[in-house]
């Protein structure tokens, strides 16, 4: 018979396997971010609030504040450096306000962590107080990370939004393997903490759960719409560029010189 620790150790490995697939699903954004050279309606909040998470549990995981916590210091190692690179392109391919907001959230994260680890590292002398502070932190970032993909919703409360879910009818600017991927991770990161119940990750994966689930039924929700609306947009570009090649050859033989 399979123990209990067999269990939840495999039950692990498989989680930082779907958490390694959680941090790359964005890559079909990007590379539409990168082909168009632009971010477009994208928000940046998802990807500045899994890196917060990420860099937080990397410090959870060291072994001054947490010993033998390679499996998490090693992923979300992965996580932080992936995550680093989406937040650069977007700088790189933003502008105005969207690349200043940008900024700022990606400063904010920095002197989060930073300010985390001195205040642990100085005024905290144990590992079980270093533990549990920065493990109360991971849990609050963690419910962020997860809640993060859903201010693309959550922007409909505010009355000068143009870009949002629920008021658009449409999940374009919410990607659909982001929350896929949320939601295996946090489907299987919660059966993890139940086999030998964690509080810590309980809480904010099982959270994480549900928040995946609300966007998976508005993808549901909202797919044709989407589609048609894509389809929409497509012909009329095809539209207006057959009307400016008319008007460019109507144009032409009265241009030329009269002899």
């Amino acid at each position: 018979m399979v123990s209990v620790d067999a269990m939840r150790t495999t039950v692990g490995i498989v989680g930082n396997a779907i958490a390694l697939g959680l941090f790359l699903s964005p890559l079909p954004t990007f590379i539409r971010i990168w082909k168009k050279k632009s971010v477009e309606e994208f928000s940046v909040i998802p990807y500045v609030a899994t890196l917060l998470n990420c860099m937080l549990w990397m410090v959870y995981g060291l072994p001054i504040v947490h010993p033998n916590s390679t499996l998490v210091l090693t992923i979300n190692a992965a996580g932080t450096a992936i995550e680093l690179c989406y937040v650069i392109l977007y700088l790189v391919f933003s502008d105005g306000p969207k690349r200043l907001k940008a900024i700022l959230l990606f400063l904010g994260d920095l002197a989060i962590v930073g300010i985390v680890t001195a205040i642990v590292l100085i005024f905290f002398h144990t590992h079980e107080r270093r533990s549990l502070i920065v493990g109360i932190l991971c849990v609050i970032f963690c419910i962020i990370m997860y809640l993060a993909p859903l201010t693309v919703m959550l922007v409909t409360l505010l009355p000068m939004s143009q870009s949002s879910v629920i008021k658009t009818k449409s999940v374009e600017y919410m990607p659909l393997s982001l929350s896929v991927a949320s939601f295996f991770n946090g489907l299987c990161w919660t059966i993890y903490a139940l086999i030998r119940f964690d509080l810590y990750i309980t809480i904010p994966n099982t959270l994480g759960l549900l928040f995946s689930i609300t966007q998976l039924v508005l993808h549901v929700l909202y797919y044709k719409s989407t589609k048609m609306q894509i389809a929409e947009r497509k012909k009329k570009g095809e539209v207006g560029l057959t009307d400016v090649v008319v008007d460019d050859s109507l144009k032409t033989p009265m241009s030329a010189p009269s002899h």
